[in-house]
């Protein structure tokens, strides 16, 4: 009995002893959180990421202030009007199944701030996301300072991030930083780096506000990306880009890599899941790669992505057909043509560009068999919104029209009338909260499930992020 006594006062010890060190990671977990946090709000109250100042001034002075840690390893840097942020991950996951330590930075988030910075494929955590900030923070309050007394603006609020970036890639440290720009090219602030591989995925009409009214003006914009003696992986582009983009490729010695020219994308079967592809990169063929993305975009996207590992890793050499192939099978792309719930089943994408519009819709209608189909939209006001509306028209029975959280949003009131001038009266539906809207499409969807009928959340990246976390899917 004394025995037995002894046993039970030592479990019981061992169980309070184990929920008390539940407790205090939970506590240390909630607070490093809480600081992550106020650290982002304290950077939101800069001038928004989309608030492009011609120049590179601010962050060039900042990083030479750090040491340049952005010459510490080595880089692709990645532009393009759709597919930039599928493709920057398929990049990195290729470059880490070659045992390779990397950076990955790419825009918006979905989740969390700290999704923007991942090292090793992995989002910084909430305490190295704090301690990044604290590295740079006096350094960016020293140009800041001195931008203010010349009359100038502190550095932007991505002018921060991609601060902190490329810290915190030197400081892990990493062998090769995946890039994304966040808004054109030229006057982006990662353009600071020296791109041994430029990308550029397919350009078209977007952020014509910030980037030009003409698909020339736009182009010369995502061309400032190539460096001298870089190797360009160009997409398939329309003629005028291609002119533009090979003109400055040129005269910048690069080396270009062109997509229908010097590789393509063989042939692709839709399967379950994803889709199964062929692609012809320079240095082979790789038959029968399982690709966990729906889509013909996202072929496209992965050769690409291949092609830049190629170019970076042995200058157009062939990769190991095994390492490709476990790499494109662990692939994610998080808000495209995401499933995140069933019974009706609900999917999300970013698409926020008619081109990209198109895209998603020729996918959807490829891998899924809705009989019915409700859309959930909500846009920026600086989109073209009729034309992201009249693409999804014939693939949406019904649309739900509610507000992305964002500042930028475009208003209710202005985008159902811009909906019924698309959908007709009876077609369109309105929700102030995306909350609400949900309820709402799936409730029109929900008389058809059994048939195959479905709900569409799209329009913004903004919408479709806010969409996840109330479906569990943070």
């Amino acid at each position: 009995m004394a025995q037995q006594d002894e046993r039970r006062a030592a479990s019981s010890s061992g169980t309070h002893a184990s929920s008390g060190a539940a407790h205090l990671r939970a506590e240390a977990a909630r607070e490093a959180r809480e600081a992550a946090d106020e650290v982002y709000r304290a950077i939101l109250e800069r001038a928004p990421e989309h608030d492009i100042d011609p120049t590179l001034d601010r962050v060039r002075d900042v990083l030479e202030l750090l040491g340049d840690p952005q010459k510490a390893y080595r880089t692709v840097h990645l532009t393009g009007t759709n597919g930039k942020t599928s493709t920057a991950r398929m990049v990195e996951r290729l470059l880490r199944e070659h045992g390779l330590r990397t950076g990955r930075f790419t825009s918006p988030h979905l989740t969390r701030v700290t999704e923007r910075i991942a090292i090793d494929g992995e989002p910084l955590s909430d305490e190295r996301f704090v301690e990044v900030w604290q590295d740079v923070a006096p350094y960016v309050h020293l140009v800041d300072t001195r931008s203010l007394e010349q009359g100038k603006p502190r550095l932007s609020f991505f002018e921060v991030f991609t601060v902190m970036a490329f810290a915190a890639f030197a400081d892990a440290p990493v062998e090769v930083a995946v890039v994304e720009v966040g808004l054109g090219g030229r006057w982006d602030s990662t353009n600071v780096v020296d791109g041994e591989v430029a990308v550029i995925t397919p350009v078209a009409m977007d952020h014509e506000r910030y980037l030009g009214d003409t698909l020339v003006e736009i182009a010369e914009q995502k061309a400032g990306i190539v460096k001298d003696g870089a190797t360009l992986v160009l997409a398939r582009q329309q003629e005028d880009v291609d002119g533009v983009v090979l003109a400055v490729a040129a005269e910048r010695g690069a080396r270009v890599v062109r997509e229908g020219v010097d590789v393509d994308a063989l042939e692709r079967v839709v399967a379950v899941g994803g889709q199964v592809v062929s692609l012809r990169g320079l240095g082979g063929v790789y038959t029968d790669v399982f690709l966990p993305l729906h889509g013909e975009h996202q072929a496209h996207n992965a050769l690409l992505a291949l092609v830049a590992v190629e170019a970076l890793l042995t200058g157009g050499g062939a990769l190991d057909a095994g390492v490709v192939e476990a790499a494109f099978g662990d692939v994610s792309s998080p808000g495209r043509l995401e499933v995140v719930r069933t019974s009706p089943t609900v999917v999300v994408d970013g698409a926020h560009n008619p081109a990209g519009a198109e895209a998603m819709v020729a996918a959807l209608e490829e891998a899924f068999s809705f009989v019915r189909l409700v859309g959930v939209v909500g846009a920026m006001a600086d989109k073209d919104v009729e034309g992201i509306l009249s693409v999804l028209e014939p693939v949406l029975d019904e649309v739900v029209v509610t507000r992305a959280a964002s500042d930028r949003a475009l208003e209710v009131d202005d985008l159902a009338d811009l909906a019924r001038d698309v959908f007709g009266e009876d077609r369109v539906h309105v929700a102030e909260r995306l909350d609400e809207a949900i309820d709402v499409a799936v409730q029109r969807a929900e008389g058809e499930v059994e048939r195959g009928a479905g709900v569409l959340v799209t329009g913004s990246i903004q919408l479709v992020a806010q969409a996840r976390t109330l479906l569990g899917r943070s």
